[in-house]
């Protein structure tokens, strides 16, 4: 038997449930996922990569949402009466298998469902007070800083690039848009500088609220029932909602190889529906949307070879796909006042 499914199963024994079964979905060393069968159907049980303190804040903010109607698995209670189970300092966490479908981004039905929900989750996680003693992830009034320090790393793979005296296909492309990025780069923080953005940040200071950070079709469950299930919750963290809008546009642009303004305009007004923001918040999606985090997030993965397996063809074709992508959202970008909803 596998050491960690010795683990599982002392984790397992901390519940008043009968283990008819175990299936691994998915196993990282720190991370796990394992279907326990049980005379009662099936449970999910999950190993957990954070620490007591963060899973303490995670676990706080899943019980605000769902208090406030977001479907997400209910957790089982273990026979202490604990949340999660220790085994080793290590969590786990067992939780309802819920039955029906991953919802995908096939149609606009399909796409105005998940934003939806996104706007459903925002508008439930307002008014949440993390519970003393845990630790708090927050990236709340960080995203200049962040950025700040994400361009001088990148001007150093730059500068570092044009010192060469023979460059490889990436870096020829590099020397070729970086000037065009930079440029985006300081547009962005230059509009995050306005008060807009501070003004939020000082909002979400006082009324609090919750960003998913990977809110996608694939972390949702759709019953036959039409209940819509949020899973996943792991990377809960406190920040303003733009951060969550951001990264679906992303997510469903780059699967449509470009940006789409007349889907973009749905997408924006579909959440406005559901979760109504003011105009002084809309602003601050074009700073958002201006920032290349696309771009960025290849530039960096090569420079620092973050992904071990990619052959530099991979990283070439990558880079090229990138650039076509960030290039389509310059009209979206320019017209962003004529289409985001206030």
């Amino acid at each position: 038997m596998n050491s960690f499914m010795v683990d599982v199963k002392r984790a397992l024994e901390k519940y008043h449930i009968e283990v008819l079964g175990i299936k691994t979905e998915s196993y990282k060393g720190k991370k796990g996922v394992w279907w326990i069968k049980t005379p009662n159907g099936k449970k999910i049980l999950k190993k957990q990569s954070q620490s007591t303190e963060t899973l303490d804040f995670i676990l706080a903010g899943v019980e605000h949402l769902m208090k406030n109607g977001v479907k997400i698995p209910e957790i089982i209670k273990t026979k202490e009466g604990t949340n999660y189970a220790l085994v080793d300092n290590t969590c786990y966490v067992l939780s309802e298998a819920i039955d029906g479908k991953t919802l995908d981004y096939s149609s606009s039905k399909n796409i105005e469902r998940i934003v939806g929900e996104l706007a459903n989750f925002h508008k439930a996680s307002v008014g949440f007070v993390p519970p003393e003693n845990c630790k708090v992830r927050t990236h709340l009034g960080l995203w200049i800083e962040k950025y700040e320090k994400e361009v001088e790393k990148l001007e150093k793979y730059y500068e570092m690039e044009r010192s060469q005296s023979s460059h490889s296909e990436f870096g020829k492309i590099i020397l070729k848009v970086y000037p065009y990025f930079y440029n985006r780069m300081e547009t962005a923080l230059k509009e995050f500088k306005k008060n807009s953005y501070h003004r939020w940040v000082a909002e979400v200071k006082g009324s609090g609220a919750l960003c998913h950070q990977d809110f996608t079709a694939g972390n949702l469950i759709y019953t036959e029932t039409g209940d819509l299930y949020v899973l996943d919750t792991d990377s809960l963290t406190i920040d303003i909602p733009l951060r969550d809008i951001r990264k679906i546009l992303n997510k469903i642009m780059k699967r449509k190889k470009k940006w789409d303004m007349a889907l973009v305009k749905d997408i924006l007004g579909w959440y406005q529906k559901e979760n109504p923001l003011k105009s002084w918040q809309w602003e601050v999606l074009k700073p958002t949307l201006t920032y290349p985090h696309l771009f960025t997030g290849i530039m960096s993965k090569y420079y620092e070879r973050r992904e071990k397996t990619w052959t530099e063809q991979k990283y070439l074709s990558r880079l090229k796909e990138m650039i076509k992508i960030e290039k389509s959202l310059d009209p979206i970008i320019d017209n962003l006042d004529k289409i985001r909803p206030l």
